[in-house]
């Protein structure tokens, strides 16, 4: 054979064999998660934030309209972890920096089960569901690399939180400069690149974006010179960082040849925060507090409270409500899944829950069990989002916030207020297909409905609350950013 035949034959048969290990592997699988994005601070759901990349993924996949979470962090990201509800996990409020414990040991977690099915598994970003015990951590419970910070929100320069440091990877304090969202990109991209080709990837990309402080970029920041709000412009310059970001990690699998393979999955881990997340009461004492003391108050607890009502500036119009809160504007969020050549690209209008993104996963990774052992809320939908079973029933949800649940049931949703101090507020139901904002309380014309839904909320599974007191949070609060006056957290877990 002459040498240019045998290149060419060489060649040919490398293609083959290559096409032929990429059909038999199972998809790669790429888990995108944004911190605190409101519904409507994304350019496809008509925001003044421009979201060009987050865009063209909504226009190339399905977008999910009805996707729910959890009103705060930790509580989504327990559920997005193992497929089950977070009231059954006792997981119902962000894990303070002090808390002892975390998502419980006992359960078995996606990157588990993914990597029990032969993928290679890595995490770079905000993981916030245990970090007091190195066990906790996510190089501990199946990712085999973890860049990033175990806590809650941390400075975006600084890299601390509630006063220490928090800024690692599997373990072992970084200290290293570059804006958070730049270095969680950095660290996604070197992934995609620096993968086994013989395995399938699982990369959990888990973004900080735009979770408060709002820091940005100079060059973001002057992206946006119409917005007057100095918070709201530096809440649109965090999300133009976080969708270049995403920008870039789609570009390098697309570079990798992999974006035919790949099964992406976008979401916001709950709704925006601004001050409609805030009771009437909340938001007088503030007011009254800044009134006296003027900015910052001089407790730290209370300075704590009021940068969160006064600075949280996420848009989850025309949704009610937002993050802390059981209304749509704090559990309905944007979400995506693209699969080119599985996933048709339009929008899915029926309910799709946080629950359900473990079951259809594994579904999609053709991983063993399809359904993990054990007590599963969410559904494998694998098949509503290829249109092999185009009707989607919903099934029963329930969400839960500072004393606050609502459980929803097919169209209608029945909102029961926490416990007041001198009486209780009546329950809400609403009908949220043909009411999205909730702004009708039909539940005096719907009494049976508000009996029934009421029984359901009270059979709903709970487990042990894994919290300590709220006290520990009012005297020590989780600041995000600054200064720094204990040791690193990666130091001080055990």
């Amino acid at each position: 054979m002459q040498p240019l035949s045998f290149l060419v034959a060489a060649l040919a048969g490398g293609l083959i064999a290559s096409a032929a290990h990429t059909e038999s592997m199972p998809p790669n699988i790429v888990l995108i998660v944004a911190d605190d994005l409101g519904w409507n601070d994304v350019g496809y759901h008509g925001s003044e934030i421009a979201t060009p990349h987050l865009d063209r993924l909504a226009a190339e996949g399905v977008e999910l309209d009805r996707f729910y979470v959890q009103p705060t962090c930790s509580p989504t990201r327990a559920s997005l972890m193992t497929g089950k509800s977070s009231l059954r996990l006792g997981v119902v409020r962000p894990i303070s920096k002090n808390e002892e414990l975390g998502l419980p040991l006992s359960e078995h977690l996606l990157p588990e089960f993914l990597r029990d099915a032969g993928y290679q598994t890595a995490m770079a970003g905000k993981w916030h569901l245990g970090h007091v015990e190195k066990r906790y951590f996510p190089h501990e419970r199946g990712f085999d690399s973890f860049y990033g910070h175990a806590t809650g929100g941390i400075g975006y320069w600084d890299h601390n939180h509630g006063g220490g440091h928090d800024w690692q990877r599997d373990g072992k304090t970084l200290r290293e400069e570059g804006y958070s969202t730049h270095l969680i990109a950095d660290e996604a991209v070197r992934v995609v690149r620096d993968r086994d080709p013989e395995k399938p990837l699982f990369l959990y990309a888990a973004f900080n974006a735009p979770h408060l402080p709002n820091e940005a970029p100079p060059e973001a920041l002057a992206r946006y010179p119409e917005l007057t709000s100095v918070h709201r412009q530096g809440h649109a310059a965090m999300v133009s960082e976080l969708d270049a970001a995403i920008g870039r990690i789609l570009a390098a699998l697309d570079a990798e040849g992999l974006r035919e393979d790949t099964l992406v999955w976008f979401l916001s881990d709950n709704g925006g925060l601004n001050r409609n997340a805030y009771g009437p009461g909340t938001l007088r004492l503030v007011d009254a507090l800044v009134g006296v003391f003027g900015r910052p108050l001089p407790i730290e607890a209370f300075e704590f409270l009021r940068a969160n009502v006064e600075e949280g500036a996420s848009d989850n119009t025309p949704l009610r409500g937002g993050k802390m809160t059981v209304y749509e504007g704090g559990v309905r969020v944007p979400a995506i899944v693209r699969w080119p050549g599985r996933v048709e690209s339009g929008v899915l209008d029926g309910r799709v829950t946080i629950q359900d993104v473990l079951p259809t996963i594994l579904q999609a990774a053709a991983a063993e069990p399809a359904e993990p052992a054990g007590a599963v809320d969410g559904r494998g939908l694998l098949g509503h989002l290829t249109g092999d079973s185009p009707t989607l029933e919903p099934a029963d949800y329930a969400i839960t916030a500072l004393g606050s649940t609502a459980i929803y049931r097919g169209p209608w949703k029945l909102v029961l207020p926490a416990p007041g101090l001198f009486s209780d507020a009546p329950p809400e139901l609403y009908h949220v297909l043909d009411d999205p904002g909730e702004t009708r309380d039909l539940a005096a014309e719907n009494p049976k409905l508000v009996a029934d839904l009421s029984a359901a909320a009270e059979r709903w599974p709970r487990g042990p609350e894994i919290h300590g007191s709220f006290l520990g949070i009012f005297w020590d609060p989780d600041r995000f950013g600054g200064p720094e006056d204990r040791e690193p957290w990666a130091e001080r877990a055990k």
